[in-house]
């Protein structure tokens, strides 16, 4: 899933170099954290938050599949 999720993200941004996606460890729910290059946050995040919406409801049909939830997160790779 995560390699889905990275694949789509890449696709999205200009600067593909600066994506990572990390899996955080949860019984209960998969957690991803999107880190991308500052000037394509709005990219990934798009209009009215549309593009990250989406992406969510993704995820979360994915994750349904293995009987968990989802969370993703989007960062800008300031951190």
């Amino acid at each position: 899933m995560k390699e889905i999720l990275e694949g789509i993200i890449r696709e999205l941004v200009d600067n593909k170099d600066a994506v990572r996606v990390d899996e955080i460890q949860d019984p209960s729910a998969f957690i991803f954290e999107i880190n991308v290059a500052q000037e394509d946050v709005g990219k990934v995040i798009g209009k009215s938050g549309r593009t990250a919406n989406a992406i969510r409801t993704l995820v979360n049909a994915m994750a349904r599949k293995h009987g968990r939830g989802a969370k993703v997160r989007f960062n800008d790779g300031k951190a």
